[in-house]
C-alpha cells in the first residue's frame, strides 16, 4: 500500500473502530426519545374523519351507503367542534402558553384544526355535489327545487307549507342588543328585510318614486328578523308520490314561501344558519350536592353555552354574516359558509327510505352463536364452557336475553350491571327492573356523566328507582365505562357467578353497527374478581388487589406497561418479543413511549387503530418495527383487543378502555383476560384477519398520512366480510347438526 494510502487508513481506523462498537440493545433502548415523537391529537382525529370521508367519495360502494358515510363525517364534525373545539376554546382563555405533547399551544391547534376543518367541509360538499346527489337523482331519490318543478309538485310543496309549517313557526324581529339565544345545532333562517314601498301604510296608489331615499321613517334600511326551524317538523318532507322518491329540506321550504311570513315587508335576502356550541362542559362534582340536579343543570348550560362555530349558505351577503358574526363574537376562522345543505345527516333517513334496498348494502343478518341452542337456558350453555361472541357477526341478542332469563329465573338472586349508553327503548333496562319487582336484588350503576347521553341515562335512572332497583350514579371524579353484568344464582353446587364482559354498551341498537366482543363466562376467578370490582365501586371502599381482572384508573396502566414492559425484556435477553393491539385510539404519551422503547429493542408491534393515534411508526432508530393500520368499513370498529407473546405463552385480552389518559386514570373500566382455550383461538384469529385486510385498511406512515392498502398480487380481502362468512358458515354447521340430532323430552321440559 503506498504511503499516502497507509496514513489515511492510520486516521481513518480509529473512527471505524468506534463506528464498529454498537451500542448495546440496553443503550439504544434507554436513549433519550426525540421531542417531535407525536402527532397532534385533533388533527390526527381530522384524519380518522377525512377516512371515513373517502368512503363516501368511493364509488364502488352503492349510493345510499356513500350518502350514509357523509351522514357519519358530518355528525362526527358536529362532535368534534362541540367537544375538542371547544375544548381548546377554554384552554387558550384559561392556560394559552400550555403545550400538548406535539409541541402546539391552544391557539396554534385551533388554527391547525380550523383550516384542516375547512379543507374537510369542502370535501365533503363536493362530494355531495358532484356526486352523490346526482347519483341518487340518477336513482330516483329527487331533491325537489321548487324553482324548477312543474305544477303539481309546486301545489304539493306549497299545501305541505301552508298545513303542516306555516301554523307551527313563529318568526322574531332580532338585533345585535336583542338576539335570543338559540340552542346549539338548531337549524335557522335569517331574513333580512327592508319596507316594502308599495305596501306602505297599506297604501295602494303610494308610487315608489315618491319614497325618500334617507332622511326620515321611510328610509330603507335593513332589518333582521329569525325563524327557527326546531325538530317539531321532519326535516326531509315527502312531496312527490310517483315511482320517484321526491323530498325538499324544511329549510328549504321555509326560505321559498318566507314572504308569507312578513306581509307589507320586502325580503331582501332570507338563509340558513346554524350554530355549534360548546359541550366541553363537566359537572364541578364538589360544588354540586345533587348529582342528578347538577347534570341536568350541565345539560341546560350545553345548550346555551358560548359558540365555536357558525354555518351558513354560501349565498348570504357580508352584511348578513357580519350580523350574526357580530351577534355571537365570533372569529373569522369559526365561519363555515356551506355551498349545499347545513348538516348533511338528514342523508340518514334518506338511507332509511322503502323501496330502495337495491341502493344499499347487501344485509348481513347476525347468526347465534353455534353453542348457543334456543332451547336451552343460558346458564346451562354458559356452564358448559365460556362463550366468545363476535358482534354486530354474532347476536347481542343473546346477552339481552341472558338477562331477561335472569329476571323471571326464581333461582336468581341477584343482577348487577354498569349502563353506560342504553338505547331508547332499553330491554336490558326493563329487564332489570322486572327483575327488581320479582324481588330480585337488582343493583345498576348509571353513568350521568356519559356525554351526550346525560338526559336518557337520567330518565332510565329515575325509572328504575321507582321499579325498585338500587341506582349508583357512577363515582365522584370518575366515568363507569366498565361494559359488565354480574348474575347471582343458587345452583345445587352453591351460589355460581355468571358474567358478561364486553368492549361495547349494553345497546342493542349500536349492536348491530359496532364491532365489538362479548365475553359470556361462570369462571369462578374472574367471578371473585368481579364482585370485589362492584362492591368496590358500590360501596365507595378502597379498590382490593384482583387475582386476574384489572381496572382503571388504579391497575390498567401499570398492567399494560408491565405487559409491554416484558416483552421488551425478553428482546434484550436474546429472545423474541411481539404486541398486536386493536384500540379505537391511541393518545397516551407514557404508553406511547413504553411502545417506542419496545420498538428500539426489536419487539414487533402490529397497532390496529381506528381513530386517533398519537404514535409515529416506522421512525428509523425509534419505531422501525411498529406498524399501525386503521380500517373503515361499513361497521364501525370498537372493540378493543391486545395479544402480548410472553415468550410463545400469550395472553390475550379484550378491555372497554382505550390508551388513552382518560379511560386509564379518568374512568373506572375494566381489562379482562380471555384465557379459555378455544375463546382464546377464536380472539387471536379475529386479530390476524383485521390485519389480513387489504381492501378498507389504510396505512399510517411517519408523518400521520394515511394511504389504502393495495391487494397487490395478493386476493383482495375485507376483513369484516371474512369475519360474517365465517360467522355465518359456523352457524349453518351447528343448525345442519341440531336438525339432525334426536333430542328425547326429558322429564319436566
Amino acid at each position: 500500500m503506498p504511503k499516502g494510502e497507509k496514513d489515511k487508513a492510520a486516521k481513518e481506523k480509529p473512527a471505524a473502530s468506534q463506528s464498529a462498537r454498537q451500542k448495546s440493545p440496553q443503550a439504544a433502548v434507554n436513549e433519550p426519545l426525540p421531542d417531535d415523537r407525536f402527532l397532534n391529537r385533533e388533527l390526527t382525529w381530522l384524519a380518522f374523519n377525512e377516512r371515513v370521508l373517502a368512503q363516501a367519495a368511493n364509488d364502488a360502494l352503492p349510493i345510499l351507503e356513500r350518502g350514509k358515510f357523509l351522514a357519519i363525517t358530518s355528525s362526527n364534525l358536529d362532535e368534534f367542534m362541540m367537544v375538542r373545539v371547544g375544548g381548546l376554546k377554554i384552554l387558550h382563555q384559561r392556560n394559552p402558553g400550555n403545550r400538548d405533547p406535539a409541541g402546539m399551544v391552544a391557539v396554534e391547534q385551533l388554527q391547525a384544526v380550523a383550516k384542516k376543518g375547512h379543507e374537510i367541509v369542502s370535501r365533503q360538499y363536493e362530494v355531495f355535489r358532484d356526486s352523490v346527489l346526482p347519483k341518487m337523482e340518477a336513482a330516483g331519490i329527487h331533491q325537489v327545487d321548487l324553482d324548477r318543478e312543474g305544477e303539481t309538485a309546486f301545489h304539493t310543496a306549497l299545501n305541505r307549507f301552508q298545513d303542516d309549517v306555516f301554523p307551527v313557526l313563529s318568526p322574531q324581529a332580532v338585533t345585535l342588543e336583542r338576539f335570543p339565544l338559540l340552542p346549539g345545532l338548531g337549524l335557522n333562517v335569517l331574513v333580512r328585510l327592508t319596507k316594502d314601498p308599495k305596501s306602505r301604510l297599506g297604501a295602494a296608489n303610494v308610487r315608489p318614486d315618491t319614497v325618500s331615499e334617507a332622511g326620515d321613517d321611510d328610509q330603507l334600511t335593513s332589518e333582521y328578523a329569525l325563524i327557527p326551524i326546531g325538530k317539531a317538523i321532519p326535516r326531509v318532507m315527502s312531496i312527490t308520490g310517483d315511482s320517484r322518491h321526491g323530498y325538499i329540506l324544511l329549510e328549504n321550504l321555509v326560505t321559498h314561501f318566507v314572504a308569507d311570513f312578513f306581509p307589507g315587508r320586502h325580503v331582501e335576502e332570507c338563509f340558513a344558519f346554524r350554530l355549534t356550541r360548546n359541550a366541553d362542559i363537566e359537572l364541578r362534582e364538589d360544588e354540586a350536592s345533587d348529582l342528578l340536579g347538577g347534570m341536568e343543570e350541565v345539560l341546560e348550560n350545553r345548550r346555551y353555552s358560548r359558540p365555536v362555530r357558525l354555518e351558513y349558505w354560501s349565498s348570504a351577503s357580508e352584511e348578513a354574516v357580519e350580523f350574526l358574526r357580530t351577534a355571537h363574537q365570533l372569529h373569522e376562522e369559526d365561519l363555515y359558509p356551506i355551498d349545499g345543505p347545513i348538516d348533511l345527516s338528514f342523508l340518514f333517513a334518506l338511507h332509511g327510505i322503502e323501496g330502495f334496498d337495491h341502493l344499499r348494502d347487501e344485509p348481513w343478518p347476525a347468526k347465534p352463536h353455534p353453542r348457543i341452542d334456543p332451547e336451552e337456558k343460558m346458564f346451562s350453555t354458559i356452564a358448559e364452557g365460556d362463550l366468545l361472541l363476535v358482534h354486530p357477526y354474532e347476536r347481542f341478542d343473546s346477552v339481552v336475553r341472558l338477562i331477561e332469563e335472569a329476571a323471571v329465573d326464581p333461582d336468581v338472586l341477584a343482577i348487577k350491571q354498569v349502563l353506560y349508553r342504553t338505547s331508547k327503548n332499553s330491554p336490558v333496562v326493563a329487564a332489570l327492573e322486572r327483575a327488581a319487582e320479582r324481588g330480585k336484588y337488582v343493583t345498576a350503576i348509571v353513568e350521568l356523566k356519559a356525554r351526550f347521553d346525560e338526559a336518557r341515562n337520567i330518565e332510565w335512572a329515575r325509572e328504575m328507582e321507582r321499579a325498585g332497583v338500587q341506582v349508583i350514579y357512577g363515582i365522584h371524579g370518575l366515568k363507569t365505562h366498565a361494559k359488565i353484568c354480574i348474575i347471582v344464582r343458587r345452583e345445587q353446587t352453591g351460589v355460581v357467578r355468571y358474567m358478561h364482559f364486553g368492549t361495547g354498551n349494553y345497546n342493542e341498537v349500536t349492536s348491530k353497527l359496532y364491532g365489538d366482543i362479548s365475553l359470556l363466562t361462570s369462571d369462578e376467578v374472574l367471578g371473585h374478581d368481579a364482585t370485589t370490582f362492584f362492591n368496590a365501586i358500590t360501596g365507595a371502599s378502597q379498590p382490593r388487589a384482583m387475582e386476574e381482572l384489572a381496572a382503571a384508573p388504579t391497575g390498567i396502566r401499570k398492567r399494560i406497561l408491565d405487559l409491554i414492559e416484558g416483552e421488551t425484556s425478553r428482546c434484550l435477553q436474546g429472545g423474541r418479543g411481539k404486541i398486536t393491539a386493536k384500540l379505537n385510539a391511541l393518545v397516551d404519551t407514557q404508553v406511547i413511549d413504553a411502545l417506542y422503547r419496545a420498538s428500539r429493542a426489536g419487539v414487533e408491534i402490529r397497532l390496529n387503530v381506528r381513530g386517533q393515534c398519537c404514535l409515529r411508526p416506522g421512525v428509523k432508530g425509534l419505531s422501525e418495527t411498529i406498524k399501525v393500520v386503521s380500517i373503515v368499513d361499513r361497521f364501525l370498529e370498537h372493540a378493543r383487543i391486545l395479544k402480548f407473546h410472553q415468550g410463545g405463552d400469550e395472553k390475550l385480552f379484550i378491555s372497554s378502555a382505550d390508551w388513552m389518559p382518560r379511560n386509564l386514570d379518568r374512568r373506572v373500566e375494566l381489562l379482562v383476560p380471555v384465557s379459555d382455550a378455544a375463546c382464546s383461538q377464536r380472539l387471536k384469529e379475529v386479530l390476524a384477519t383485521y390485519f389480513q385486510d387489504n381492501t378498507n385498511a389504510w396505512l399510517m406512515n411517519s408523518s400521520g398520512e394515511y394511504k389504502l392498502a393495495k391487494a397487490g398480487k395478493h386476493p383482495e380481502l375485507r376483513s369484516q366480510r371474512v369475519l360474517y362468512e365465517e360467522v355465518v358458515e359456523q352457524w349453518q354447521k351447528a343448525d345442519a347438526h341440531r336438525r339432525t340430532t334426536f333430542r328425547p323430552i326429558r322429564a319436566g321440559e
